[in-house]
């Protein structure tokens, strides 16, 4: 089953960050957001460089359980109960906006938003909730940011009333059904800031617990060892339920 580790393995061992590429066959590919969708199938697949479109479609569609659309969460599904992926490109390093029901720490086989298909795909009840955020310079990829919602968001009980703001204070307002929250590199400065002397910073948060099932770990630990600007450290984040509880993480890094 592929994971949020094959993913950055693809990135740091292939490091391409332009998405210029062979996306113009795909009738829905006619935005930057849906290309920057599409390049994240291509890390979690790696077929970065694959240009022939029928092995491409081929290997996406052993890793991937379910691909959705802009109006009903997740963007994709990984198979075997893997991860729902959440793709989202930046306006800017401080705010996004966020569709009110989108904003979950795990996404649940209840949740109003989610179709048939998705649904249905296979055998599955709750999944981990991996938002991949992007902050794009013309056709590049300048930041890349990939966190669970299990500590980016509190639970959905918090989020039920128009008027109610996280512990956390990451969302600052709301209306019509809409949210403006904090990006990952606000609301996690405090553990991390991207080089600015690099064209390209990946910035990923993995708790603790998450990472000791992820089984191939270690192969990226080992490129730790062998990629000077691949890094990973132990860092503490506050509970998006309670801040003054403290979230054991792997935090992992990558510029360029």
């Amino acid at each position: 089953m592929k994971n949020i580790i094959d993913a950055i393995i693809n990135l740091v061992t292939n490091p391409k960050v332009e998405l210029i590429r062979h996306y113009s066959y795909i009738n829905r590919v006619n935005n930057i957001g849906d290309t920057f969708e599409e390049y994240i199938k291509d890390l979690f697949a790696g077929t970065v460089d694959e240009i022939d479109h029928n092995i491409r479609n081929c290997k996406l569609s052993k890793v991937f359980s379910y691909i959705g659309n802009q109006t009903n969460p997740p963007h994709i599904m990984l198979k075997n109960g893997g991860d729902a992926i959440d793709v989202k490109k930046l306006k800017s390093v401080n705010d996004l906006t966020f569709n009110s029901s989108n904003t979950n720490c795990t996404l649940k086989i209840d949740n109003p938003k989610i179709n048939s298909y998705c649904r249905n795909c296979e055998k599955w009840s709750e999944r981990d909730m991996l938002y991949v955020f992007c902050v794009l310079e013309t056709n590049k990829i300048k930041q890349l940011c990939m966190i669970y919602g299990t500590e980016y968001f509190s639970d959905i009980e918090t989020y039920k009333t128009i008027e109610s703001v996280d512990p956390l204070g990451i969302i600052n307002i709301q209306i019509r059904g809409m949210r403006v929250i904090s990006t990952p590199l606000k609301v996690f400065n405090y553990i991390y800031m991207p080089d600015c002397s690099k064209t390209f910073n990946l910035m990923c948060l993995i708790n603790c617990d998450k990472y000791a099932t992820l089984v191939n770990a270690k192969e990226l630990e080992y490129l730790t060892k062998q990629i000077s600007d691949l890094n990973m450290k132990d860092v503490k984040v506050k509970n998006p339920n309670s801040p003054v509880e403290l979230i054991d993480c792997k935090l992992i890094t990558f510029a360029i």
